[in-house]
């Protein structure tokens, strides 16, 4: 029998992975590199509320094109 796997990874950094999965519902996107837009910068949650987690990573951004939305910030909390 043969593996109907490729034998090709290809590597794909979270943005590129949401970008891609946007293309296939028809919204055209685009990702960005980590830490190029300013909407990096900024605290991610209020540190008002017992239940925000203090522990984020940032894993980029994708540039959402022809929509109001500009720009959406992927976060990882934990």
């Amino acid at each position: 029998m043969h593996d109907t796997e490729s034998d090709t990874f290809i590597y794909q950094t979270w943005p590129e992975k949401f970008s891609d999965m946007l293309k296939e519902i028809g919204v055209d996107s685009e990702s960005k590199e980590i830490a190029t837009d300013e909407v990096e910068n900024d605290d991610y949650y209020s540190r008002y509320f017992s239940q925000t987690p203090r522990m984020v990573t940032n894993k980029g951004c994708i540039e959402i094109k022809n929509s109001n939305i500009d720009v959406v910030q992927i976060i990882q909390k934990g």
